[in-house]
């Protein structure tokens, strides 16, 4: 019998009640999205913005050596670059920040930069502050200039009554320490101390900017942070900051912050436009009729805005929103509520790439199939345009990896079969949908990837593995049990305990947890190596994709609890302004 035939019959006596995630409701109507409306769309705040990006640019062209001191010029180039970066405003000063750079690593050492270029004595703030900046901006930098700082115990150690500045130069130090590369014990060593010693210092300092900051790098380390939402805690605490090596430091903060506050709010209306369309998209293309699925348009549309903060990159940003709504729609299709047959047909129809395969669909699947293969061609229609390729059959094979890899979950579901963890990781790296998500979205930018290019940062590459495998194992820990609730017993935590017998729910996730530590530090080398032939501009949308769903999984899985955390994150980063 055909199979479509058979699926037909099946539909018409479907007595079977079918599986269900349980998920909570979409969190934002349509209505209350087309609601929306801010002041910030006037001319006079983009003028006035415009006005202090060139007041800013002439302080960084102002810093110079005065009164023959020698101790603050690296320090005012470094404490400029590093606030522009984290007010989410080094978009307008690339060239400044590249000759502040290029200047304090022409003064770098083996043993970093001391008390003034013509100085011995170690700074563990100016050090650990140039360290990560040149590090995070692909210089080569030694994680041994730290080495000074350990005792011979190899030890970390700070002042027993520590200063405002000792504070500050552990909070750098443990900045850094986020960064390390694979094999660097040194950082190891620098963030478990720097760690300790900062959540000790919080009992014993007032409230103010500094234990807010404190507090914030402690809760986002590196992985869990990014630029829109890094942006939005800054500018709550900066207005307290006093930059000791300047001599009008009031004047410089006081610009710096209205500019980060401008640019926040600027962009803040340019995100209520497309989030209107993301949900009026949503809406027009009947998702919200099904009932089986998590509606999260608008959180997806969140990460990406907090990753793609230039207001070119539009497409973009409805892009990344519009595939991974279509993954996580397809993915509770294939783990809950499809049936067997029915996906082995939608699959099939995917491979097909034929409207009229929707035929012999479900009734709930046509919309879905019709509304991905729109989907897919129009950003494959934006990535010829930006890379001047053709991109589809690419895009499509990458999206038939994924279909298979569902398949096969879907079958060991069916089946009640448990795969070895070996198995498991190779096919949840790409079910997890990280591949998919990030290649179409990506091609749209205006960065040009040649095939060369993109084949270091798409799959085989270690950068993708490394990013598929540290986010399927961490949203393994965050919904493992969730997921056997729903009868979907495989994952890495089920399969490592079957391959090790007599190992514990916890040897598991200990190994698990090892596993991402590692990768985590492969990957920073991936992205930030010196000398590559991939500039890391082409990898860094990449590299921010994998935060942002690092993100959602830091207390819980926020993609299918998102009435929390991850709706205080659109709250902060999308709806909210900034008070000016």
């Amino acid at each position: 019998m055909d199979l479509a035939v058979e699926i037909a019959m099946d539909l018409a006596v479907d007595d079977v009640e079918r599986r269900v995630g349980d998920y909570h409701s979409n969190l934002w109507d349509d209505d209350f999205i087309q609601s929306l409306s801010t002041p910030y769309g006037a001319s006079s705040y983009r003028e006035r913005a415009e006005r202090l990006v060139g007041e800013v640019k002439e302080m960084f062209t102002s810093i110079s050596i005065e009164d023959g001191e020698l101790t603050s010029d690296l320090l005012q180039r470094l404490w400029m670059v590093d606030n522009v970066e984290r007010l989410g405003i080094s978009r307008h000063f690339e060239n400044e920040i590249k000759a502040a750079i290029d200047y304090v690593y022409s003064y770098w050492s083996d043993k970093g930069i001391v008390r003034g270029r013509d100085s011995a004595v170690p700074d563990l703030n100016s050090i650990a502050l140039g360290f990560r900046t040149l590090r995070l901006h692909g210089y080569t930098v030694s994680s041994d200039v730290f080495k000074v700082f350990q005792d011979r115990k190899g030890e970390f150690a700070c002042s027993a009554i520590p200063t405002e500045g000792d504070i500050k130069g552990v909070l750098n130090l443990l900045r850094a320490s986020y960064i390390a590369f694979p094999g660097e014990k040194v950082m190891e060593k620098a963030q478990t101390f720097a760690a300790t010693y900062l959540k000790e210092a919080l009992q014993k300092i007032q409230v103010s900017s500094l234990s807010r900051e404190i507090e914030y790098v402690l809760e986002y380390g590196w992985l869990t942070n990014f630029p829109r939402l890094e942006a939005r805690n800054y500018i709550d605490v900066f207005g307290e900051e006093i930059c000791p090596y300047f001599k009008k430091p009031c004047i410089m903060v006081d610009k710096l912050l209205e500019l980060a506050k401008l640019e926040f709010n600027l962009f803040h209306s340019l995100q209520q436009t497309e989030l209107k369309h993301v949900s009026r998209w949503w809406k027009d293309s009947g998702f919200s009729q099904l009932t089986f699925t998590r509606h999260r348009h608008v959180e997806f549309y969140t990460l990406a805005s907090c990753i793609a903060i230039e207001p070119k990159h539009s497409a973009f940003r409805l892009g990344f929103a519009k595939v991974c709504y279509l993954g996580i729609v397809l993915d509770d299709i294939y783990d809950t509520f499809g049936k067997m047959k029915e996906l082995e047909l939608f699959t099939a129809a995917i491979k097909r790439w034929d409207p009229s395969t929707t035929e012999c669909l479900p009734e709930y699947m046509k919309g879905v199939y019709m509304a991905f293969y729109n989907c897919v061609n129009e950003l494959a229609l934006q990535a010829e345009k930006t890379q001047g390729r053709d991109m589809l059959n690419y895009a499509r094979k990458a999206w038939e990896a994924l279909f298979d890899a569902f398949l096969e979950e879907a079958k060991w579901i069916s089946s009640g079969y448990l795969p070895t963890f070996e198995e498991y990781l190779e096919n949840g790296k790409v079910s997890f949908g990280y591949r998919a998500a990030t290649l179409q979205p990506i091609l749209t930018l205006d960065i040009p990837l040649p095939l060369h290019i993109l084949q270091q940062i798409d799959f085989p590459s270690r950068f993708n593995d490394l990013a598929s495998s540290i986010l399927r194992l961490r949203g393994d820990i965050c919904g493992y049990q969730a997921e056997r609730s729903r009868g979907e017993e495989a994952s890495s935590i089920s399969c490592y305990m079957k391959d090790n017998p007599g190992s514990t729910e916890e040897d598991a996730l200990s190994h698990i947890n090892a596993m991402i530590s590692d990768n985590i530090n492969e990957l920073n080398w991936e992205l930030l190596k010196p000398n590559s032939n991939v500039p890391i501009s082409s990898k860094k949308h990449a590299f921010d994709i994998l935060r942002a769903f690092y993100h959602l999984y830091k207390y819980r899985d926020g993609f299918s609890i998102a009435k929390i955390e991850t709706k205080n994150l659109v709250m902060r980063t999308v709806l909210e302004p900034v008070p000016m």
